[in-house]
């Protein structure tokens, strides 16, 4: 019989309540609080939190407290991802995340899912996984939901609600959030609103 975090892992639904899953949320927490609590300059304590919080990638990992997430060890991370303040990951499903990939602050990264029967949510729950590839912003405030892949060097813009997949190279926001333009402008040193306001300037 497979266990109730296989079951979890496989976007099955599950008993959260199950004590090794209970178990594992507490250790996240714990890892949470104390990473929550550190100061700038103790670098050294809050990499090694880093690393064995995330399943990978903790060791590059760039982090602004506070950040909360479930489970941790179901979070894969790239090179150098960023996370501004008050970051939300809940990993009942796995998340990958490629290298180089930057959110902003209050960002939420949901896999979990409730059954629509009343009675069934009472007692079980499920999750799908999400993937979000290399090099992509996600502006501040987003909600990122279960099952969503974001291609390689996407931009989400703020606030938006991510429900569907979006492309690589597309710029989209809204709620729901919806391909806006692709492929994404790779300027250097510039935001969309700044090439916007250029474009406009040249045609006065």
């Amino acid at each position: 019989m497979r266990s109730e975090r296989e079951k979890m892992l496989a976007g099955e639904l599950y008993d959260p309540l199950d004590a090794e899953l209970v178990a594992a949320r507490e250790r996240a927490r714990d890892f949470c609080l104390a990473l929550n609590g550190m100061r700038e300059s103790q670098r050294g304590e809050r990499r090694r939190i880093l690393t064995d919080l995330f399943g990978t990638g903790g060791d590059t990992v760039w982090m602004q407290p506070p950040f909360y997430c479930d489970y941790g060890v179901n979070i894969h991370l790239g090179t150098r991802v960023f996370f501004n303040f008050n970051c939300i990951v809940l990993d009942v499903c796995e998340v990958r995340i490629g290298e180089f990939t930057l959110f902003g602050p209050g960002v939420q990264i949901l896999t979990p899912l409730h059954p629509l029967d009343y009675a069934l949510r009472r007692r079980q729950e499920f999750g799908k996984p999400i993937e979000i590839g290399s090099d992509v912003w996600v502006g501040g405030g987003a909600l990122i939901l279960a099952g969503v892949r974001i291609g390689s060097r996407a931009v989400i813009g703020a606030g938006s609600v991510v429900t569907r997949d979006i492309p690589e190279d597309a710029f989209a926001a809204g709620n729901p959030c919806r391909v806006i333009r692709g492929p994404a402008a790779t300027a250097p040193n510039s935001s969309f609103s700044g090439r916007a306001k250029a474009r406009r300037a040249t045609r006065r």
